[in-house]
């Protein structure tokens, strides 16, 4: 199953035009076919032609399965640049950005081999599915309640609880209250296009996020 598919709303944004072509292009420097990369990222080629096009706006879960797909970071499918790999990122320089419901803080530098992101997670948000890739993730309930589901089992995380697996397991994250839920989350990049061809099937509901 793939993920949800939201219908077009008119012409398509000129933040949308500009993350397309560098879809493409990052794709195609890792040497990938539409198909593969989709597979990959659990999306059907259609859906990420359209990406690539500009007809669609990808969600932040989008984004995070295409960045691992091409050993990159959230920052570079969006464009944005960081000035040097300085060890501090400051509160003020974290610019929030949304995509598909979801609003993220980049709490880590480009270039690193992990990715550190705040994250808020609405209630019920577009993107909600079952994932399987390889690294390692780590999340920190910060605010609100967590839906963690981990293989077969479901976990509900509160603040001050957290959660270090390997992404290998089928794991999907969902906001537990209608107020959204607030986390620090850190993963591994994917480091060649090969690797990621070890994505298994999506399974679940794409948007609620409960156990099927």
């Amino acid at each position: 199953m793939s993920p949800s598919e939201p219908a077009a709303a008119g012409e398509p944004s000129a933040e949308v035009s500009a993350v397309a072509p560098r879809l493409r292009e990052l794709r195609r420097r890792v040497g990938l076919t539409l198909e593969a990369a989709a597979r990959a990222a659990a999306l059907s080629p259609a859906h990420l032609s359209r990406l690539e096009t500009g007809q669609r706006q990808p969600s932040l879960p989008m984004l995070l399965a295409l960045a691992r797909t091409y050993g990159t970071t959230v920052s570079e499918l969006l464009g944005e640049t960081v000035a040097d790999r300085d060890a501090i990122v400051r509160a003020a320089d974290m610019e929030p950005t949304r995509a598909g419901g979801w609003t993220y803080w980049q709490a880590g530098a480009q270039g690193r081999g992990m990715q550190a992101l705040r994250v808020h997670v609405p209630y019920g948000a577009q993107g909600d599915i079952v994932r399987v890739h390889p690294g390692e993730e780590w999340l920190h309930v910060l605010k609100g309640r967590l839906r963690l589901r981990l293989g077969d089992t479901t976990h509900l995380l509160a603040p001050g609880d957290s959660a270090h697996f390997d992404s290998l397991t089928p794991h999907r994250i969902a906001a537990a209250d209608q107020d959204g839920a607030d986390l620090l989350f850190v993963h591994t990049l994917l480091q060649s296009p090969a690797t990621a061809l070890c994505l298994g099937p999506v399974t679940g509901h794409p948007t609620t996020g409960e156990p099927s």
